[in-house]
């Protein structure tokens, strides 16, 4: 879909030949070791300045101040009980943010450590939803070099500078150690999830360096003089997961001998607060021609049986270690107070014009998950690698034995999109770049539970008790027995700890409805962050925006989530909340609404961890539901997903029905911020939901028909011609839709995210929601003001804006650029025919977050950020909806070759009169104090299958 006139977009080029001289180029792309043509690249002596944080107005901190309080004494009463608070705007890292950010180690549920663009290892996240932002500075790559024949000696850590942190160790600690890099001639690339440093002769000018990493780090020498060189590159690992974690005691280092020449150090940690232990294994390849060594054991303080200081005197005098330290067995664990790290060296003689390549390892394994509230789980990689200590080191073997072929694999996988010469190239390695937050952001990925593992409820009142009979019994004919009904789990943990809500364990029949290890692509249970501020697992107001990535790359695990979600839109939580925002309570979850996140502490069975607000009467996670569903059903063909979330398709639009104050066919909001927007407020009528209302109606009513529920299917378009009437006479003023349909100062603000239901209606190959003049003239309205008139469209899309062009100053949302909104917008533009405003709008988010002249907030794109830059909410998930713009560029074939008819012209509306038809597991009407539960038959699902077979 992208036309040839895009390259007059193609600026923001940086080739490398700029940043390495080209004959060092050449040395390197012998090997094909070269860093990519097109990459982020940086300069290691480049200023990583600290970020600025955004700030409320004296206005919006009077309007919260009731907000502030309340969520003051959330905060300590969930610290009192030894838990984080999932939102604490009060407390702050005292590693102040800077933009200094690289590409992080890590795979996706196994935790993750972030690397500086300058080498330092930061941004700890090894236990699920606790992120350690500090460096680590005693964990650095090091070189000492000398020359045959010659007094030539050179020696030092591969960082530039003196960091920060340095101070704080003793005249025997790192800061002994040689910090001679100037970083002048040294050169970072990246392109998730490879990146690649360019030593041009630093520290040596006849040596050339260049190290890649991803799995491994592999260094490529070459030797440029006339002199024989004797290399010995250093790793140095604290044993320590961030943090303070390496001062509290019992840490015991093992080095080892693995097969193919593998050896190092394994650093076993033990977690403080009861967490599951963590066993670091530090390695690198012995080969004919490199030579490896190990010190198990080096402190950083004096007192230290050896100390930093003395490791690095030896490797300065001998450039390695001694071979019996491979035998000297298990370290005593360590004192609390005291920091033990090790060492592995790599040493290897250069000749003259020759060429070396020296591979490290770095692998860690922590087979258990464990939340807060006591449920734990073995981590996904045990299927394949088992849960013992020894895991760790059968990992570094594979990384250090197999990484070529992996990165074989990854140049296959990007070469498509590097080659495609229509496309500008900040955004080819910007989309592949946001892909980081997968790795940084907190993911955990667990194997799917047995089938009889029990299913867990919480305490319940004797009502509640007498509702889950009714429940279990109406529908035990559907699915053999099984529960869908209040208190209904997801996953089994291994074990809990049980605490004093969790007494009430229930032996409730399992139900196969929607539980994946029936399915034989079972990839078991995923779950990702907000982000690193607002710790809440697949928060799904966002997941809207950011679930192309999946969908994509992990299909599969796409259709997990969704799978989890629709089987929470027909459970019931009835513990009671206290929701911040205005001081009412009510439960946690309510049977038929979609939940906003899949919890913190004890996710999939205590979800709806936000409680700013209640979001049960949220009015867009229900249609978003509803959207995505349709979407990866029509993406993937997936037939049997769509037969299993269909009941909860139906429970989620029947739940919106009450919110229909009019019977205009059209939902209403009600007076509060009642939708991702949690800040802005909305009165009636409103551009956003109502759109998602109107896209939802339609994929529930092609979903319908593929599955053979004509009524429903009859329904949703009779009251999708009554809405999409009355929506656009409510809101439609000639060039766009108003905000909502109030008498608010902003109700005619043109919101920058109206026609997000557009997109997903566009992206699934649904018949668009209005004529595409309409379409049109309101995207081309939010280019001409919510982008251009923002510092000349280099900052990205303003939520709202004023009609006479002046920035929406309503509340903090409303005068913020929300970086996943505004790539969802040019999504939306290039699904409609506008791609050159598409890349100018997205090209705002690059240049004010990526490039040299922005702000800094590379690897770490936040939330959103003002007009002056300020960010709000680092390392956040919504910006992988740059992959919602790859996604219109290259439809799926389903989509693209599926039949050019109207699906809406293929049903008969039902008369105006005509209510809801009763799906026997559906819900109209579901609040705190009621509850609608019915049976769900299959009649009409077993006859479109009699059809298909014969």
């Amino acid at each position: 879909m992208v036309s040839g006139n895009l390259f007059h977009c193609r600026r923001h080029s940086w080739p490398p030949e700029e940043y390495i001289s080209r004959a060092t180029l050449q040395l390197f792309d012998l090997d094909d070791s070269a860093p990519p043509e097109h990459a982020w690249r940086r300069r290691l002596n480049s200023h990583a300045n600290i970020l600025k944080e955004f700030s409320v107005t004296f206005r919006e901190a009077i309007k919260m101040a009731r907000l502030g309080i309340r969520l003051w004494s959330y905060i300590r009463e969930e610290a009192s009980h030894g838990r984080k608070a999932p939102i604490d705007p009060f407390t702050r890292e005292s590693c102040k943010p800077s933009a200094s950010q690289g590409v992080p180690l890590g795979g996706m549920g196994s935790g993750s450590i972030s690397r500086g663009f300058r080498g330092e290892f930061r941004q700890w996240q090894i236990i699920p939803g606790i992120c350690e932002a500090s460096p680590v500075m005693a964990n650095q790559f090091s070189i000492f070099i000398s020359r045959e024949g010659s007094n030539k000696r050179y020696a030092s850590v591969l960082a530039p500078g003196q960091h920060e942190g340095l101070g704080r160790y003793d005249g025997n600690g790192i800061s002994s150690w040689g910090w001679n890099l100037s970083g002048q001639h040294s050169t970072y690339h990246a392109l998730f999830p490879r990146a690649w440093t360019i030593y041009d002769g630093e520290p040596d000018p006849d040596l050339k360096r260049e190290q890649s990493s991803d799995s491994s780090f592999v260094y490529t020498l070459v030797n440029t003089g006339r002199e024989r060189a004797k290399v010995s590159l250093l790793f140095t690992w604290a044993n320590s997961i961030g943090g303070v974690s390496h001062l509290s005691g019992d840490h015991v280092n093992e080095p080892f001998v693995g097969e193919d020449g593998v050896s190092g150090v394994l650093l076993h940690h033990k977690t403080a607060k009861g967490n599951p232990p963590v066993t670091f294994a530090v390695a690198a390849c012995e080969t004919q021609n490199v030579n490896v060594t190990v010190l198990p054991t080096f402190g950083l303080s004096e007192g230290s049986f050896r100390t930093a200081k003395d490791m690095w005197s030896t490797m300065v005098e001998d450039g390695q270690f001694d071979r019996e330290n491979f035998v000297v067995g298990p370290s005593t664990p360590s004192s609390a107070g005291k920091a033990i790290c090790a060492a592995v060296s790599a040493s290897a003689w250069v000749e003259p014009h020759g060429k070396c390549t020296i591979a490290f390892g770095l692998a860690w394994s922590s087979p258990k998950v464990k939340f807060t509230k006591g449920s734990s789980y073995h981590r996904r990689y045990t299927k394949f690698y088992g849960t013992s200590e020894g895991a760790a080191l059968n990992l570094v073997h594979d990384a250090l034995k197999n990484y070529r072929r992996w990165e074989e694999d990854i140049d296959k996988w990007q070469a498509p999109i590097l080659k495609d010469e229509r496309l500008p190239e900040w955004y080819k390695f910007t989309l592949f770049n946001e892909l980081y937050f997968l790795a940084a952001a907190g993911t955990v990925w667990i194997d799917s539970p047995l089938p009889d593992e029990k299913m867990r409820s919480y305490p319940r009142t004797a009502t509640q008790v007498e509702m889950e009979k009714v429940t279990i019994s109406e529908g035990a004919g559907d699915f053999q027995g099984g529960t869908a009904g209040p208190y209904s789990a997801l996953p089994g943990p291994n074990d809990s700890d049980g605490s004093e809500e969790e007494d009430a364990l229930n032996s409730l029949p399992n139900t196969p409805f929607l539980d994946q290890h029936n399915c034989e692509d079972d990839v078991g249970r995923f779950l990702y962050l907000e982000g690193v501020e607002y710790i809440m697992w697949c928060t799904y107001d966002v997941h809207f925006y950011a679930s192309f990535a999946l969908l994509l790359l992990f299909p599969k695990i796409e259709l997990s989530i969704q799978r989890d979600f629709a089987k929470a839109v027909l459970s019931e939580d009835g513990r009671k909340v206290k929701f911040l925002a205005d001081g009412s309570s009510g439960i946690r979850k309510v049977r038929g609404a979609v939940p906003h996140d899949l919890g913190t502490h004890d996710p999939w069975h205590e979800m709806n961890a936000y409680n700013i607000h209640d979001t049960s009467r949220w009015k867009d996670l229900n249609p978003k539901f509803v959207l995505q569903v349709y979407r990866d059903f029509s993406a993937t063909g997936d037939l049997a997903f769509g037969v299993d979330v269909w009941p909860s398709v139906r429970a989620a639009m029947e739940y919106m029905e009450q919110f229909d104050r009019d019977e205009d066919g059209l939902i209403e909001n009600d007076g509060f911020p009642d939708q991702t927007y949690d800040a802005w407020t909305v009165h009636g009528v409103s551009a956003y939901c109502g759109c998602l209302w109107l896209a939802a109606l339609q994929a529930a009513a092609a979903m319908a028909v593929q599955l053979g529920d004509q009524d429903f299917a009859e329904w949703c378009k009779a009251t999708f011609i009554r809405a999409k009437k009355a929506f656009e006479e409510k809101l439609w003023n000639g060039s766009y839709f108003n905000y909502d349909s109030g008498t608010s100062s902003n109700s005619k603000s043109i919101q920058a995210d109206q026609l997000a239901g557009q997109w997903y209606t566009a992206s699934s190959g649904l018949p668009p929601l209005f004529e595409d003049c309409k379409i049109r003239s309101t995207l081309q309205k939010i280019y001409d003001f919510n982008v251009m008139k923002v510092r000349g469209g280099r900052m990205g899309a303003v939520n709202g804006m004023h009609p006479d062009g002046r920035v929406d100053e309503t509340c903090m949302q409303s005068r913020e650029i929300w970086t996943g909104v505004t790539y969802g917008v040019a999504a939306t533009m290039i699904l409609a025919g506008m791609e050159e405003q598409a890349f100018v709008t997205a090209l705002g988010i690059f240049t004010a977050g990526w490039s040299e002249e922005g702000y800094g907030y590379w690897f770490q794109t936040p939330e959103g950020w003002t007009i002056d830059g300020h960010f709000r909410s680092l390392i956040y998930m919504r910006p992988l909806s740059i992959w919602g713009m790859q996604y219109a560029l290259s439809l799926p074939r389903a989509i693209m070759d599926a039949p050019r008819i109207n699906i809406m012209d293929r049903i008969n509306a039902a008369p105006v009169t005509m209510r809801i038809p009763r799906n026997e597991r559906g819900i109209r009407r579901v609040t705190p104090e009621t509850g609608c539960c019915q049976k769900s038959s299959l009649l009409t699902y077993l006859l479109f299958f009699s059809f298909v077979i014969i």
